[in-house]
């Protein structure tokens, strides 16, 4: 059986509920599969296959785009919980019933939702760059960010901004991950529409907001948790990071250093092995 990797898996869908999900499947063929939820706007493209090809040397691993997505049909809801329902329903298409999941940014919001509604599911949970409902200092951008995140075409110049921090090695590790991350260069996917756009800036503003007892919902989530970040995140502030890490039952922190919202792809190498012990354990 050919085993593909991050620049040679194709694309494959699965219907349900009227919605064509797409989704890529490489790695190893046996173990748990680790299921990948991406960041504001990005696609599965956007991923480093650094990491995902470090993690399918142990398991299968399955790219995602939610509904409305890149190469997915449907259009992408405005409220996390709604994201977080489609995961399920297309984890249900799959037939996946055990799996662990790592969501980077959003895509750690819509994780936490989803450990919420199929807890049964999930066996552990790595959350990147992310935020509890109703974190600190959330959506609070400078304006350089704001332009860069909602720029209509994405640039080196953008992540480097935005993913990483602004000293030399930081910026240069970035550059490697662009170029990384550009090494696939068929079967590509189209750019997120500005439906989606729109649609996860208001869902990301509705999480925002404290709903009821703040932070209550993370006590529900008793899977094991690494949560990762870097030690200055201008997109989600890190202090977040700390945050899931006080009020989940069963988190674990790394913080890596010099580094900001894209930590994992900075240090790709330190974090599949950090994260596969984690997984492992």
């Amino acid at each position: 059986m050919t085993t593909y990797t991050h620049v040679t898996a194709p694309t494959q869908f699965v219907e349900a509920h009227g919605i064509r999900y797409a989704y890529r499947r490489f790695g190893a063929e046996l173990g748990v599969p680790l299921l990948f939820l991406q960041h504001f706007r990005g696609g599965m493209d956007h991923w480093d296959p650094a990491v995902t090809d470090g993690f399918g040397k142990d398991r299968p691993v399955i790219l995602f785009d939610n509904a409305g997505v890149a190469s997915s049909g449907g259009e992408t809801p405005s409220t996390v919980a709604a994201m977080g329902a489609h995961v399920a329903t297309f984890v249900e298409a799959l037939g996946l019933t055990h799996l662990d999941v790592l969501g980077f940014s959003l895509g750690g919001m819509v994780a936490q939702e989803f450990a919420l509604l199929r807890p049964q599911w999930v066996r552990r949970l790595i959350l990147v760059g992310t935020a509890p409902r109703g974190g600190e200092s959330l959506g609070q951008l400078s304006p350089e960010a704001v332009r860069a995140a909602t720029s209509p075409v994405s640039t080196l110049e953008h992540f480097l901004t935005l993913f990483f921090e602004q000293s030399e090695t930081s910026q240069a590790a970035g550059k490697a991950f662009w170029k990384r991350r550009h090494e696939r260069t068929a079967g590509l996917e189209p750019a997120t529409s500005v439906q989606t756009m729109n649609a996860q800036l208001a869902a990301t503003s509705e999480w925002a907001e404290v709903k009821g007892s703040r932070y209550a919902d993370l006590a529900r989530i008793e899977q094991p948790v690494l949560v990762v970040n870097g030690r200055n995140d201008v997109m989600v502030p890190t202090v977040n990071s700390y945050l899931l890490q006080q009020h989940l039952p069963n988190a674990q922190l790394i913080l890596y250093p010099d580094s900001g919202h894209a930590a994992h792809f900075q240090y790709p190498e330190l974090f599949v092995t950090h994260a596969s012990r984690f997984l492992n354990t």
